[in-house]
């Protein structure tokens, strides 16, 4: 495996690209016209254009995506995360151009890309699921049929999709009577978003902790479970805050949680990277939730506690290697990490996306803190993708050092001209219950309705100053750089203009 093509943008594409770096293999990236100068693409060895801008006619474009790797000479294609990275149709396309796909089989992303297909997985391995229907319920059964499905798993329910994720086509229901057009607004949203209208009912779990297992599996028959990581900070069901491992959990119930993800995973011939999610009520009872097919947003914070680096071993994986790591070092955590997702959006406006252009930039670093950015200063962050910029990580020798690490790195942490959920971070970290550990998925939803609209940075505040300290201490820092260049060798320097114009050829 000499070159891989990464077939996604920003911060994971440039993630993906450093392990490929260390490991002495070449990187293709690929892009939209309006990420021509982002980050991954001046990081790549080669880039190469998608014509367009929306999702539809770029990054989700298998033929596109396919006809580069092959003018490319590229080996093998990694997906990252979101865009096709759960698409059996493109991880089948890679394998029969004779690509290798570095993610799991076609026909098992396509089996637990069904939610219900899933489940019987789950039953089958011997998983405890959340009571709920066993089949979907697809978009031409009636109404009347539809009520008595659900009157049978009781309520409160939830209605989700069977080809969903990230909190579409899911609707929350708590009586009877609320059914019928929960059931309608979820399989509109699900057709919209995934082509599918087909639902299926779950039993609503009161104030459930969201608690998943990373795996690595083997093409010779090893799974390894990794320590869990604890998501329950979510709003509107997406991620906000993760840590590992999880605060509360014994180390008993580690052991349970992560035998039955690797029976699940076992149970379907899984390999590469793959996550198994589940919901833990307040008896310490967990339930399998779902499996992502794919490289989790916040799997640093397990390389963080671990020292595994899950991107290595997804190539290695794909190369046919026999995975190495001993079991000991994957589930028993060193010190604690934490991580915060940072998104160009305005926590004072219902965290609206705010794209726009960068003007200026700090990224925190010091004593345990790690930034997977795919930003820099002149960068205008589109309107047509997911608005995250950045993923903050915290390590600590325990949970208070990394909190407190976490509290310093975001005082530091600067993002100019756009909005950013960095103001929201300050004060989610300090808030008791955080503090406290006690988290549950409605804890979020929760803190922000006692805040009633109280803006999260007023003006004047200890952190603006901080900010304001950082970005002259960032301009200084930029005029001294003139002068330092001028001393460098100048085989150096030419090396550089030749990297650049090469970089800006492959553009055009």
């Amino acid at each position: 495996m000499k070159t891989i093509l990464i077939a996604n943008r920003g911060e994971i594409a440039v993630r993906v690209m450093r392990a490929c770096r260390e490991m002495g293999i070449g990187t293709v990236a690929v892009y939209s016209e309006v990420d021509r100068e982002a980050r991954h693409v001046r990081y790549a060895d080669r880039a190469f254009p998608l014509q367009g801008n929306a999702p539809g006619e770029t990054y989700l474009r298998i033929d596109k995506l396919i006809a580069i790797a092959k003018a490319s000479g590229t080996d093998a294609v990694h997906p990252g995360y979101g865009f096709l990275a759960e698409n059996e149709d493109f991880a089948q396309a890679c394998v029969d151009a004779g690509l290798t796909f570095i993610g799991p089989t076609p026909a098992v992303i396509a089996r637990m890309g069904s939610k219900t297909a899933a489940r019987d997985a789950a039953i089958a391995a011997g998983a405890p699921v959340v009571p709920g229907t066993q089949t979907p319920v697809l978009a031409d059964v009636p109404d009347a049929e539809v009520q008595r499905l659900a009157d049978a798993v009781g309520y409160p329910l939830m209605v989700k999709a069977v080809a969903g994720g990230g909190g579409k086509g899911m609707r929350e229901v708590r009586s009877a009577a609320a059914l019928v057009d929960a059931v309608h607004t979820a399989r509109s949203e699900a057709l919209g978003a995934f082509g599918d209208a087909a639902v299926y009912f779950e039993r609503r779990l009161l104030r459930p902790r969201h608690v998943e297992i990373q795996l690595l599996a083997d093409q010779h028959g090893t799974v390894l479970p990794f320590v869990e990581r604890e998501c329950s900070v979510q709003r509107r069901h997406q991620k906000v805050i993760e840590e590992s491992p999880a605060p509360r959990m014994s180390v008993e119930l580690r052991a349970r949680m992560a035998e039955a993800a690797a029976s699940v995973a076992r149970t379907v011939g899984y390999t590469n990277a793959g996550t198994i999610e589940f919901l833990v009520d307040a008896e310490d009872r967990f339930y399998f939730l779902e499996m992502n097919t794919r490289l989790q947003v916040e799997h640093p914070v397990t390389e963080m506690v671990t020292g595994v680096d899950l991107v290595q071993w997804q190539i290695r994986i794909a190369r046919g290697e026999r995975l190495t790591v001993p079991p000991e070092q994957a589930l028993v955590p060193r010190g604690h990490a934490i991580e915060c997702r940072v998104y160009a959006e305005d926590p004072d406006q219902r965290f609206m996306p705010r794209p726009g252009r960068i003007t200026s930039l700090h990224v925190p670093g010091g004593p345990g803190i790690r930034d997977d950015g795919g930003v820099d200063v002149g960068f205008e962050v589109p309107i047509h993708y997911d608005s995250m910029i950045s993923k903050l990580v915290a390590w600590g020798a325990d949970r208070e050092q990394a909190r407190t690490r976490m509290l310093r790195a975001l005082s530091e942490y600067h993002v100019g001209g756009i909005p950013t959920t960095l103001p929201f971070f300050r004060w989610m970290l300090e808030q008791p219950s955080f503090v406290r550990g006690e988290l549950d998925t409605t804890m979020l939803d929760t803190e922000l309705e006692r805040r009633a609209g109280e803006p999260f940075a007023p003006a004047g505040d200890g952190h603006r100053e901080a900010a304001v300290l950082a970005v002259a201490a960032s301009a200084f820092l930029a005029s001294q750089r003139p002068a330092a260049a001028a001393a460098q060798p100048r085989s150096s320097t030419r090396g550089g203009w030749a990297a650049a114009a090469r970089q800006a050829a492959l553009r055009k």
